[in-house]
């Protein structure tokens, strides 16, 4: 019961700091005065939406990830911790590749990984990519909330098709694709099932449909020796390491995530001919 007020306590507060434009700080220092009406009407049509069910995520129009305050919109999933994971791995692997390297950020949704990789990589050039237009949308408002315009693009590309031959070639690939398996989709959480994109998480019967047409098709988009970095879901990491080596990658690193879980991988394609 503690926990629970005292998670509920630290809910309203960042709905007050939200509507009211106010730090915590300047709360504490005005909590004997009295709420504006706006900020009432704005409180009362807030906290419905967290009783219905909605994310906190959606309801401020904004999350953090990986130091980056980001743009989130009911188009996009809403970033999540166990990413960093494959964040992490990449940009470790990218400090290490050719001065102003290209990376693709395939399935990007808000961004949050590229944007990440360009904010560490400071000489990196970094395309984000993404089938959903509305998507693309957010990652690029994203990109210019953080002043990254002008080393990072966004581009319409369909992951489970051959890339388009403008691309070009890139020395790293990340991706967090779709992975969801479709009796995991019925077993979602409602907060997730009733508002996140539904396109940005089924992954086939299996959850494994985008991690075979990626490794097949968008390893021409690797210069030779490029580096394909994913994330995958819990009990996966066999599956798309298999799939990548079948493909022709070697498997250089799997890591876990903050709760301990398996949650990334980075494999190398070293052939001449593509």
């Amino acid at each position: 019961m503690e926990d629970d007020q005292r998670q509920a306590g630290m809910l309203a507060r960042q709905l007050l700091q939200h509507v009211s434009g106010k730090t915590q700080e300047e709360l504490i220092a005005d909590g004997d005065k009295y709420a504006v009406d706006s900020v009432v009407e704005e409180m009362a049509a807030a906290s419905e939406r967290i009783l219905s069910g909605e994310p906190l995520a959606y309801v401020l129009g904004e999350w953090d990830f990986y130091g980056l305050n980001l743009v989130v919109t009911k188009d996009v999933l809403i970033p999540r911790d166990d990413t960093c994971a494959l964040a992490e791995i990449a940009i470790r692997q990218a400090m290490f590749l050719d001065e102003a390297p290209r990376i693709l950020d395939l399935c990007t949704g808000s961004g949050c990984i590229g944007l990440a990789l360009a904010t560490r990589v400071k000489d990196a050039k970094v395309t984000l990519a993404d089938l959903s237009r509305q998507a693309l949308m957010v990652a690029k408002k994203n990109a210019a909330n953080h002043h990254l315009s002008g080393r990072v693009s966004c581009v319409q590309v369909d992951a489970m098709k051959e890339p388009p031959a403008f691309l070009g070639k890139f020395d790293m690939i990340v991706s967090n694709p779709p992975y969801i398996t479709s009796m995991e989709m019925e077993q979602l959480d409602d907060s997730v099932k009733n508002f996140e994109p539904h396109m940005a998480l089924w992954g086939g019967t299996d959850g494994l449909d985008f991690y075979r047409a990626i490794t097949k098709n968008f390893r021409s988009c690797l210069k030779p020796g490029g580096y394909l970095c994913f994330e995958f879901g819990m009990g996966q990491g066999d599956d798309v390491c298999r799939i990548l080596t079948q493909q022709g990658f070697t498997v250089r690193q799997r890591v876990k995530d903050y709760n301990d879980r398996e949650r990334a991988c980075i494999a190398q394609y070293c052939r001449e001919d593509i």
